[in-house]
């Protein structure tokens, strides 16, 4: 099955005369369940072991446990932590970010840039964190 991307669903959205026909004739395009849902199939996919994730992403393990449970939502910047624990390309990253409703990673802001440097060059977070500091940005955690 290909995908359909966010321009040709807008466009079946602007011409369709209904939103229950849009639903029906894409609904398998449409990104749909909990975010611990993308975070446990994600790891799945990937052959990742959560434990190891965690550390990657420099996160209290209670918190990151409750995260992948779904008991608690994390922030982008945590869940920008998450993606790099899972070693995340920024496409992947930045379609998670935008299914739980955070702004995706935008290189014309600064932080972000420095952000998004660190995910091209397969940076830590704590490496990422540093070049953050360094230009007096707030880092990740």
């Amino acid at each position: 099955m290909l995908d359909k991307s966010t321009v040709e669903l807008m466009s079946a959205l602007s011409n369709s005369d209904s939103i229950d026909s849009y639903i029906e004739h894409n609904n398998q395009f449409l990104i749909e369940g909990e975010l611990s849902e993308h975070l446990n199939r994600l790891c799945a996919e990937k052959g990742l072991v959560k434990a190891k994730v965690i550390k990657n992403a420099e996160m209290n393990e209670i918190y990151a446990y409750q995260i992948f449970s779904g008991k608690r939502t994390p922030s982008r910047d945590k869940l920008i932590c998450l993606c790099l624990g899972m070693s995340l390309g920024t496409i992947e990253t930045n379609q998670l970010l935008k299914c739980v409703g955070f702004a995706p990673l935008y290189p014309k802001n600064k932080r972000d840039s420095i952000i998004l440097f660190g995910f091209e060059k397969g940076q830590s977070v704590i490496t990422i964190n540093e070049r953050l500091y360094e230009n007096d940005e707030n880092t990740l955690n």
